[in-house]
């Protein structure tokens, strides 16, 4: 775990690099808004100069001529309303670009130390959040803010009490803005974290439909959907009812204000203090005065979760911006070393696997037997890098899997889980691991390996096939035999597989086997996590896992015969049996 030195260094990297990727928009957008406010005085001053000026003198020449530079100064207020606007936009397309990526591979790496699906992609959603925002009216109120002291010095030029009458709407305004920040904190995150059990019920839901249907519990699923969903949308509707209420006391207060300055004004005319035209230029002024607030306040509830999101992205910069990529390695041809590794539960640092070694070489095969829930799965995320252990390592020729960028290590390692867990793409794309160019030969040369060829050109598109959403459109064994392909693609040197043959007929197991021995026969290395004993016959070490800890290892023949009986389920010893035949 890094240091709080590192970690504020690394906040320090992030907030510099944000810092020089907008600090010149923004300031390009805090002039083009001091313009547009400036030009927002136009209504103020036409006012002024008709009452003052044309009426007075009934010239019909000064009417046309104010009239024209009124029009005039109009449009130019709204070209830079629209250049405004448009540049916002494309701020908010920027920064997708740039943290959209970011956030999806966080995205992905979350769910391996422990956060729901929900969660996850939550991290992409906090992407969009902040592009809506900027495209919203709430930068809006955000930029003209700072301008709201011009409306009321001009106020104050006209009548040093209509100012003091303006500066305490204001006041007033932005007390009620503040109140609703105070209010709106709270409850803005438990209705974020409703909204992420809600979706991660949803998301559970919609995985397991099969399930749902075939044994007839969808019903009792979509009511624990609904008390999850009832939940998020009483937090929703509380804030929203704090924004609404304070937004439409907001608007009251202005339009008050608005006939209290004329009023004000009439009362200063009367008594001689004030010109008509002034009466309505100063109308006109505090109105446009207190809209920035007004503005802010209705869009609060915006302004909050792009203010949470940007938090949340700037805490993934800080994630992904750990130090430089490491210095690339020679491919891996020698030896798996695992040193006394322990590794926990990222999700509740449990251990579960405890002082593990072993080492194996080129051309070696191991076999990964043991009762489950014994840590054999724990093993296997802990050889492939999926978890980190705590302690101990894990090495290939000597370097620690860290030493390796995640795209080079992956070269060097195939990985068939339990749930194959194909991509929604083509079968060549899940066998080619989505590789950039299409390598016809070695996409061919992986599912020969894994003796699914002639499978896959029997189907109408061949390699071009879609396997749909987690490989629906194949078979459980299909799925597992295009894994394995997947998994031997670019002959790596390192291919674990826990229960290849699940689901696999004799014909796949044959192709398993030979797969194996093929493996071997380049002088990479295999490790199998088997109950089924067929997949263990072309091993030549096994290794007994129970109780999260390794309790024998050595060669195949030695380990079964010492182990006969000894372990649960009994199909262990079944095993021996056919293996030994």
């Amino acid at each position: 775990m890094r240091s709080s030195n590192a970690k504020a260094t690394s906040e320090r990297r992030v907030a510099d690099m944000l810092k020089r990727e907008f600090q010149g928009i923004g300031l390009y957008l805090f002039g083009i808004s001091g313009i547009i406010n400036i030009l927002a005085l136009t209504g103020a001053f036409y006012m002024l100069q008709i009452y003052d000026r044309a009426l007075a003198s009934g010239s019909i020449p000064t009417l046309v001529a104010l009239s024209v530079l009124a029009i005039g100064l109009y449009l130019f207020q709204g070209l830079f309303d629209v250049v405004r606007s448009q540049v916002l936009v494309r701020v908010g397309a920027r920064l997708d670009r740039k943290f959209a990526p970011i956030a999806h591979k966080v995205a992905i790496d979350m769910p391996r130390f422990g956060f729901s699906t929900a969660e996850s992609l939550e991290r992409g959603r906090d992407v969009d959040t902040v592009r809506s925002f900027l495209g919203s009216q709430g930068p809006m109120a955000i930029f003209d803010l700072p301008w709201v002291p011009v409306y009321l010095l001009f106020v104050y030029l006209l009548h040093p009490a209509l100012g003091a009458l303006t500066l305490g709407g204001a006041v007033v305004l932005t007390l009620l803005t503040v109140l609703n920040e105070l209010m709106s904190r709270r409850l803005a995150g438990a209705t974020q974290q409703a909204a992420i059990a809600r979706n991660a019920v949803a998301d559970s839901n919609t995985r397991n439909a099969d399930i749902l249907k075939a044994m007839g519990f969808a019903g009792r699923a979509v009511a624990r959907y609904d008390v999850a969903n009832r939940e998020h949308l009483n937090l929703q509707t509380q804030t929203t009812d704090i924004s609404g209420t304070l937004g439409a006391f907001s608007r009251v207060l202005r339009m008050l204000l608005q006939s209290a300055v004329l009023g004000l004004g009439a009362y200063l005319t009367i008594m001689g203090q004030l010109s008509p035209g002034a009466i309505i230029a100063a109308s006109v002024a505090a109105t446009r005065a207190l809209a920035p607030i007004d503005l802010a306040i209705g869009n609060w509830k915006n302004v909050i979760s792009a203010r949470n999101s940007m938090r949340r992205l700037r805490d993934t910069l800080v994630a992904m911006g750990d130090g430089q990529p490491p210095m690339p390695l020679p491919a891996p041809s020698s030896r798996l070393t695992v040193d006394r590794i322990t590794v926990a539960a990222p999700a509740s640092g449990r251990v579960l696997l405890s002082e593990v070694a072993f080492e194996l070489r080129g051309g070696q095969a191991l076999g990964i037997i043991g009762p489950s829930a014994g840590g054999k799965t724990t093993l296997v995320k802990a050889l492939t890098g999926i978890w980190e252990p705590i302690r101990g390592s894990v090495r290939l020729d000597g370097a620690e899997l860290a030493q390796w960028s995640p795209d080079e290590l992956g070269d060097h390692i195939g990985y068939l889980p339990q749930d194959v867990g194909l991509l929604d793409a083509t079968i060549w794309e899940n066998i080619s691991r989505l590789a950039p160019q299409r390598d016809s030969a070695k996409v061919v040369a992986a599912a020969k390996a894994a003796g699914v060829h002639d499978m896959i050109v029997q189907f109408e598109d061949g390699y071009d096939t879609q396997v749909g959403p987690q490989g629906s459109a194949l078979s459980a064994g299909q799925r597992q035999r295009i894994g394995l392909a997947r998994a031997l693609y670019g002959n790596p040197f390192l291919v674990i597989m826990d229960e290849p043959n699940s689901n696999l007929d004799a014909d796949g197991e044959t192709a398993l086997t030979r797969a194996i021995n093929d493996i071997r026969a380049r002088d990479g290395i295999a490790i199998i996590v088997a109950h089924r004993p067929s997949a263990l016959v072309a091993v030549d070490q096994v290794a007994v896992i129970q109780n999260g800890r390794m309790t024998s290892f050595g060669p195949k023949d030695e380990v079964l015969a010492a182990t006969r009986g000894g372990l649960r389920p009994v199909r262990v010893a079944t095993e021996t049996q056919e293996l030994s035949a």
